[in-house]
């Protein structure tokens, strides 16, 4: 199956949808035509567009790239996933951990 996302005009995605594999390949044009709107496709396993689109998630033009909300001001836009980064690498001991944005450290919960 397909995927497509509904791009507003903010570029922020508005929903996502699936159709048919024999679609795909005019599936953008397919989804204005039956739904309205702007769409993009996207793919769940992130083998284009960087990540698979998501409600809130901002189609970037320039990067051809799907990137998902800023968690929190502090953290950058890795450039190579389009995905966001925090000031501090969280621990990898396998204990569970929370950003606490004030402290700008990683957190037991």
């Amino acid at each position: 199956m397909a995927h497509f996302a509904e791009i507003g005009p903010d570029n922020i995605v508005l929903r996502v949808i699936v159709v048919h594999d024999s679609l795909e390949a005019e599936g953008a044009e397919w989804c204005a035509a039956n739904y309205g709107g702007r769409w993009v496709q996207t793919s769940y396993n992130a083998r284009i567009r960087k990540n698979y689109a998501g409600l809130g998630f901002t189609y970037d033009e320039q990067r051809d790239a799907f990137i998902p909300p800023k968690p929190y001001p502090s953290w950058a836009l890795n450039e190579s996933t389009c995905t966001w980064e925090p000031p501090i690498p969280m621990p990898m001991d396998g204990a569970m951990y929370l950003w606490d944005e004030q402290a700008q450290a990683w957190v037991q919960p």
